[in-house]
């Protein structure tokens, strides 16, 4: 969204997204960790480990995924009603670049409406010395859910 920051509907917003996060199991599966929440951002870091690469040593295109999904869904999310949660209807990502090190999926809000909000992830790869080299980047559509919140608690 451009311009200035959106307004959450939710003033609890930032708590609820990193309870939500918490209780992803494959997240922690992974390794990955929330970074940052803001009205329509979340970032996501994932450090690649030797079970994170396919047969080329590089970070698999499915990790890759999780988080660029993982990050555009919950800065869908930081938008919505407290009595609201997130799936993803559809997300399609373009892979940039081979994967290495550690990962940083930046995800935000394109177009939230009430019940379908667009969003995108960029996923870069920070190097030792800090430069960053763009992996990929997903646009995706997600779904406002009712009835999903009573599961999170």
């Amino acid at each position: 969204m451009s311009g200035t920051a959106p307004t959450p509907r939710d003033p609890d917003f930032a708590a609820r997204i990193r309870r939500s996060f918490a209780r992803q199991p494959f997240m922690a599966h992974l390794g990955a960790e929330l970074v940052s929440v803001a009205p329509g951002t979340v970032e996501i870091a994932l450090p690649l480990r030797h079970v994170l690469t396919q047969q080329h040593g590089f970070g698999h295109a499915g990790a890759t995924w999780a988080i660029a999904d993982s990050a555009a869904g919950f800065a869908a999310q930081s938008l919505m009603p407290a009595d609201r949660t997130v799936l993803t209807v559809e997300l399609k990502i373009n892979l940039l670049a081979p994967a290495e090190g550690r990962l940083l999926a930046r995800g935000r809000v394109e177009r939230a409406g009430r019940r379908l909000t667009v969003a995108r992830s960029d996923v870069v790869a920070t190097g030792d010395d800090g430069t960053e080299t763009a992996i990929a980047t997903a646009l995706g559509t997600f779904m406002a859910v009712e009835g999903l919140a009573e599961r999170e608690t």
